[in-house]
């Protein structure tokens, strides 16, 4: 296959710039062969921790990634743009691909040229590549799935196994699932709430809202999109505007859906969408795509034993050139954040669930209770078992 001209056929059909590496070797660049340029070497090509995969300098501005596998070939689509392009995102395209101030007018014109897309839409774009041409079939959550070493780590806590029993067991009245469920959202941590989801395993039961079941399923959303944006998303700090926009995106877009499949598959994707928003509103100022994916990568291994070389690894750094940015951009260590995560996961268990404080500090990679128990302490001024009952009368 030609697969130059096929790049050119998908930005012509779809608006959505391509990027073609051949062995590692850039051979092609969408934006580049319009302003006449040579294809400028921006892309670091690496085994994927999954095929296909998505990254985001944020929410608003995505980019894909298929590995045509057996081939040599690394397909790159972006950037991609889930809102109206601002002067501000603009400035941070133009700081994250270090373009030149000479050719920034001619980009922002074709910028502003590319259509907006749904996060789900663009998920379901790769998801058909990936099948076109690796002839395998992915699903939606497969972008949200914890890496091998995760989940092998996860996998040797014999107590997890019969902890998330007893939960799934459990009884939970729609009030106390949909209350964790925007704690979750309005907190910003995609992992975490990822987790909840797959322990629920399923929503509870909804009122009659639909004579056929496809109508209760795209009821049920439309309604849980409002929620969501009213009761989690504004108040996790996402601009009021733009969460109204994303609840009408997704209610226009699951009225196009045929089946209850894909309802639920979009209403998942909703829900951690909402969340990652929610996420980067919390960002400081001034903090790079760099350290954001660091801080990415940090909340989601609260269950590991991370330091600063594991995360320096995820960007390809040293662990020098970490510890210095990470200082000048968000005022503490990687050390402190990596505690600071683990220690607002842990509150989260001693409010929401039910494990043993050896549970939570095994669980959380702590080298024992006693330990944990005091760097809780000096964290929040009081014990874990104090958090847990001032805050459960709290709520």
């Amino acid at each position: 296959m030609d697969y130059i001209a096929f790049c050119r056929q998908f930005y012509a059909t779809t608006g959505i710039p391509t990027v073609l590496y051949q062995e590692g070797v850039l051979r092609y660049a969408a934006l580049s062969e319009l302003l006449g340029l040579e294809p400028q070497d921006s892309w670091p090509v690496y085994d994927p921790d999954r095929n296909p995969e998505f990254a985001a300098i944020n929410p608003d501005l995505e980019y894909g990634h298929v590995r045509l596998e057996g081939r040599g070939v690394d397909l790159f689509l972006g950037p991609v743009f889930t809102a109206p392009v601002t002067e501000k995102l603009l400035h941070e395209y133009f700081e994250e691909t270090k373009t030149p101030p000479a050719y920034q007018e001619a980009v922002a014109e074709l910028i502003y040229g590319i259509p907006i897309n749904s996060h789900a839409r663009f998920v379901r774009l790769l998801l058909l590549l990936h099948l076109v041409f690796n002839g395998k079939e992915a699903k939606v959550e497969d972008f949200y799935a914890e890496d091998e070493r995760n989940e092998a780590s996860r996998g040797q806590r014999l107590t997890e196994t019969a902890i998330d029993a007893k939960e799934n067991e459990e009884s939970r009245s729609s009030y106390a699932f949909e209350k964790e469920l925007y704690h979750h959202i309005q907190q910003g941590d995609p992992k975490r709430l990822q987790r909840f989801l797959e322990r629920t395993r399923e929503f509870p039961s909804e009122g009659k809202l639909a004579h056929t079941p496809l109508r209760q399923a795209k009821n049920t959303l439309i309604g849980l999109a409002s929620k969501v944006c009213v009761l989690a998303a504004i108040p996790g700090g996402l601009d009021a505007e733009r969460a109204y926009q994303l609840s009408d995106l997704y209610t226009l877009e699951c009225e196009q859906m045929q089946t209850i499949e894909d309802v639920h598959r979009l209403q998942y994707v909703m829900l951690m969408d909402f969340c990652a928003r929610c996420g980067a509103a919390k960002l400081p100022k001034g903090v790079s795509a760099e350290i954001y994916r660091c801080m990415t990568y940090i909340q989601s291994h609260t269950n590991m034993p991370i330091g600063v070389e594991d995360v320096a690894e995820e960007i390809h750094r040293s662990g020098s050139y970490l510890m210095r940015r990470f200082k000048a951009e968000l005022g503490m260590s990687v050390g402190d954040y990596i505690t600071k995560c683990k220690l607002s996961e842990a509150c989260d268990l001693l409010v929401y669930g039910e494990r043993s404080l050896a549970e939570i500090s095994a669980y959380l990679g702590y080298s024992s209770q006693s330990y944990f128990q005091n760097v809780f302490k000096k964290q929040f001024g009081l014990t874990p078992m104090q958090y847990r009952k001032q805050n459960r009368k709290a709520n």
